[in-house]
């Protein structure tokens, strides 16, 4: 019996096809690959793994090429893989109860995408320090982890839907069948090449989630999709804003689309608007991390100091190392009244974590709101020492310096500044401006001097 197959579209994958195919090829029974119009050898590659290709025109839905992948399977299970993507190992031992288990149409599979940096976020989840002992995922700093229906009977009633992040699961359920999850990884490797994916690409992306929206315009999911689009990839945050109404009106227990409307309101100012929403999302059960800081930074830009406080320890239960939760919970405590507590938890953080740039940046903004210039030109500083620095880093140790009068020190900070970026004009200028004043005071004194 013909028990699992692997199903595809692919299209100028050469690069990534032949890995991805050599970690399934000895638990799949057979290969569909369907190919949407490669100009290179994808083709060939999946043949030479003994792969069934079939050539599917692109008409600008995923579903559609898919399910004509679908098509062609003869097993009993379908297994979806995408060319970026691996089995992990462990997978073999782990399938055959899967597949022997016959109150379940579909799995939930966890997808380890790989990221450059621990700063990056997928939608709202924060990445994960990786110590991966798979060896393709070591040298990736981070990670965050997502599911999705990527192993299901196959059965004429399980089909995919949506022409852009499409899913077999909407069936599944429409069907009156279980879902349940799988106890195996897939390892993703696109999201590292898609942060720099060209602006072609993501219009390409944006023009589909509208089509998805237009074909389904009672399904929150779309509407998700593509406010999340608007507001991260392409800023147009009304849009967005009016997008993620949307889906909060279909499905009012939505508790990512009410966060996420939450974000746009903020981002217009509409602060109170925000903290209704957060509320609702928290309501929804979507209570993360990244729900308590918005709500933390909303109630701090509305002056609200003692909520905000309240805000960031809550989403600091939630993620005890989030260091960007912490520092704004010091700069959050001495807004409130107790700058002591807030310089020694911001200094504290910096000691822990010198890499830090946030930790800095609010550390230096809070000594000079405090009127501690000297450390706040200390602390200034000291950031061009921990931090890869940035043209303004040495621009605001400068200015430091000059409100201290301090004309020779913000000099030479400039000059470093134009040392590690000779073309920056504001370096340049600024400069100017100091070795001016810095004459004139030459001039006044040898002047007062010969009188």
């Amino acid at each position: 019996m013909r028990k699992l197959a692997l199903s595809m579209i692919v299209r100028n994958a050469e690069s990534d096809l032949s890995d991805c195919l050599q970690s399934v090829t000895s638990i799949v029974d057979e290969i569909i690959v369907a190919d949407t119009g490669s100009d290179d050898s994808s083709r060939e590659i999946a043949r030479q793994a003994g792969a069934k290709v079939i050539s599917v025109p692109w008409e600008n839905d995923f579903s559609k090429a898919r399910n004509l992948s679908l098509a062609e399977v003869t097993c009993d299970w379908v297994l979806v893989l995408d060319a970026d993507e691996r089995l992990d190992p462990g997978a073999a031992d782990r399938l055959p109860l899967l597949l022997a288990n016959k109150h379940v149409a579909g799995y939930q599979v966890p997808i380890r995408n790989y990221l450059s940096s621990l700063a990056k976020k997928v939608w709202d989840r924060p990445a994960i320090p990786n110590h991966s002992t798979y060896a393709p995922a070591q040298s990736y700093p981070a990670y965050v982890d997502h599911e999705n229906v990527r192993l299901f009977r196959h059965d004429p009633d399980i089909y995919f839907t949506g022409c852009v992040h499409e899913t077999t699961g909407a069936r599944i359920l429409e069907a009156g069948r279980k879902l349940s999850t799988a106890n195996f990884l897939i390892h993703h490797f696109g999201m590292v090449s898609d942060e720099k994916a060209n602006p072609g690409k993501l219009l390409i992306y944006r023009d589909l989630g509208r089509q998805k929206v237009a074909e389904m315009p009672d399904d929150a999911q779309a509407h998700l999709e593509l406010g999340i689009m608007e507001l991260e990839k392409f800023g147009n945050v009304a849009e967005a804003l009016r997008t993620l109404d949307r889906a909060c009106a279909l499905n009012p227990g939505f508790g990512v689309a009410w966060f996420f409307a939450g974000k746009a309101q903020f981002q217009l100012g509409q602060y109170v608007a925000a903290l209704r929403s957060l509320k609702r999302a928290e309501a929804a059960g979507h209570s993360t991390p990244a729900v308590a800081e918005l709500a933390g930074d909303t109630n701090y830009n509305l002056g609200n100091y003692d909520a905000a406080c309240a805000c960031y320890r809550r989403g600091l239960k939630r993620d005890p190392a989030g260091t960007p939760l912490e520092s704004k919970l010091g700069l959050a405590e001495a807004r409130s009244g107790d700058a002591r507590s807030g310089l020694r938890r911001l200094r504290r953080l910096i000691e822990r974590e010198p890499a830090s740039p946030d930790s800095h940046d609010r550390l230096i903004l809070m000594e000079a709101w405090l009127d501690h210039l000297p450390e706040a030109a200390e602390a200034a500083e000291a950031k061009l020492a921990c931090v890869l620095p940035r043209p303004e880093d040495f621009l605001r140790a400068a200015s430091i310096r000059a409100r201290m009068q301090q004309w020779p020190r913000a000099a030479e900070l400039l000059e470093q500044g134009l040392t590690a970026f000779p073309n920056s004009e504001p370096l340049r200028s600024n400069l100017f401006e100091v070795e001016t004043l810095l004459s004139s005071s030459r001039h006044r004194i040898v002047e007062n001097v010969s009188h």
